[in-house]
């Protein structure tokens, strides 16, 4: 029996993640890149958010995506959902970030990106706190997803252990950050000297931004850093295992063929 590697982007599925990633890195960095200050720039998400649902469309249609992969997405999705409210009032205790690194590195980073953006949102509906943040924190989390693609697949053992808790002190350093570009513009008004000045260069806000982002949001970004690198070494080899071993199980994206099979009839005949 022969089998696919981990599900993967291809075609319109590539395009429609490169058009939405580009769309979405737009609404984070735009500080840094106009004039003059702006509304909250929701409308860059919007044009971003038809991109998303084309990736999951298009990766459904063209058979890149199961109906075992979407039934697996679905349930790890529900679970990151679930396991999120647990960490709300603590500073930084967020388990969540933990499953979806792991599921990323089983199933891949493709997969990942999905499952990132989709537990994100799904987290948001039933806890009730959807508001211009849910778009900042899904593509965040979908990025996080994506970039366990940097961790070479080739590891096994403690190594791919410790390579994904420092992926994990990574993660959660790059989603304070990402969280922080959200609120930076609007949280100090213009007389602070870490305040967002519309118009200066960019070197004059990100020299404020890095200030305001160490000196606001470090008590939130390493007790999340220290508690998902924590969680992947305790736990993060039998839950590897648990989600190969259903990998495996199921036979994700693998076409069955009868490889053995086909020889034997041709040497009798």
């Amino acid at each position: 029996m022969r089998t696919q590697g981990v599900f993967a982007f291809k075609g319109a599925s590539l395009a429609a993640l490169i058009a939405t990633s580009s769309l979405s890195i737009l609404g984070f960095i735009w500080p840094f890149l106009i004039s003059e200050k702006q509304s909250h720039p929701q409308w860059i998400f919007l044009l971003a958010a038809p991109f998303a649902l084309l990736l999951l469309f298009t990766s459904v249609s063209n058979n890149h995506l199961d109906s075992k992969s979407i039934a697996l997405l679905a349930v790890l999705a529900a679970l990151i959902a679930a396991l999120r409210p647990m960490g709300t009032g603590a500073v930084g205790i967020e388990p969540m970030w933990f499953v979806l690194i792991l599921a990323a590195r089983v199933f891949g980073p493709s997969f990942g990106f999905l499952l990132g953006t989709i537990s994100m949102f799904l987290s948001a509906i039933l806890t009730g706190g959807l508001g211009p943040w849910v778009a900042y924190q899904s593509f965040a989390a979908g990025w996080i997803g994506l970039g366990i693609a940097l961790i070479p697949r080739s590891l096994r053992g403690r190594y791919e252990i410790a390579a994904l808790a420092l992926y994990g002190v990574l993660a959660a350093e790059f989603f304070g950050i990402a969280m922080d570009l959200q609120f930076w513009p609007w949280t100090l008004g213009a007389d602070s000297q870490l305040s967002y000045v519309a118009g200066a260069a960019i070197s004059t806000n990100a020299a404020n931004f890095i200030s305001y982002h160490f000196l606001s949001s470090m008590a939130w970004d390493i007790p999340r850093a220290i508690f998902t690198a924590t969680l992947i070494l305790i736990v993060g080899k039998p839950v590897l295992h648990t989600l190969r071993r259903a990998h495996t199980r199921a036979a994700f994206l693998s076409p069955i063929e009868f490889i053995e099979h086909a020889k034997a009839s041709e040497v009798a005949q």
